[in-house]
């Protein structure tokens, strides 16, 4: 799927295109943005862009420096006019699982305090209903983590602690917490679960994203094409 990668930077570089000259912009993580990044530093380097931004991680803030994008945080500017990010799965209402990264709680508070979300993905992603080979990323305090697994449990789902690829143990995430990789199964209704989730002691955020994208770009094979919220 060798097309997935140009199809990603060309999804890109069309949602950067949104970020005007003295924007603050949120900065997303994950591959997909970095692409986004790439066309903000040349749009920098060649046009004076004035942007600052406001990264959603460590990998973000260190990917961000090596382009040269300015950074700010939410103390100095809360509000912000525009994010850039990307997305695990998207449903036809525009609603999204994200978080395989892990930053999905800085994700969501950057999300939030944005006056425009928009979204870079590959056609990968999209999905008739969340849920479908898809877990939902949950962050969680460690201390609350038996409790947190046995309620999920309860819910019917299969909570996998998400372990380390290079190191022994768990990944922790920027906010010192654990996450855990959560298969539903198809989400029929991800508004009532998302409710649900967050009122179990212990859950810090879950990867559930809903009404927050106002455009999505979606690139494809030959093309990219442009989703916007109803």
């Amino acid at each position: 799927m060798e097309w997935r990668e140009n199809a990603k930077k060309m999804a890109a570089i069309s949602a950067s295109k949104h970020v005007k000259n003295g924007s603050i912009v949120g900065l997303g993580s994950g591959t997909t943005v970095v692409y986004a990044f790439q066309e903000l530093s040349r749009k920098i380097k060649e046009t004076k862009l004035n942007i600052v931004g406001v990264p959603t991680s460590y990998q973000a803030s260190q990917i961000a420096t090596k382009y040269g994008i300015p950074l700010t945080t939410l103390d100095e500017n809360p509000q912000l006019d525009i994010t850039l990010d990307g997305a695990d799965q998207i449903d036809n209402d525009l609603n999204m699982i994200k978080g395989m990264g892990g930053a999905l709680t800085k994700e969501k508070i950057v999300a939030s305090a944005s006056r425009m979300n928009i979204i870079m993905v590959d056609e990968t992603k999209l999905t008739e209903k969340l849920g479908i080979n898809q877990p939902v990323p949950i962050e969680v305090i460690p201390f609350a983590l038996p409790l947190v697994q046995q309620k999920l449990r309860h819910l019917g789902s299969n909570p996998i602690l998400r372990e380390a690829k290079k190191k022994l143990g768990p990944v922790i995430t920027d906010n010192g917490n654990l996450i855990l990789d959560v298969d539903f199964g198809p989400i029929d209704n991800p508004k009532e679960l998302n409710q649900i989730l967050k009122v179990i002691p212990g859950i810090v955020e879950t990867g559930l994203f809903l009404e927050l994208a106002d455009i999505i770009y979606v690139g494809r094979k030959e093309t990219t094409s442009k989703l916007e919220k109803k």
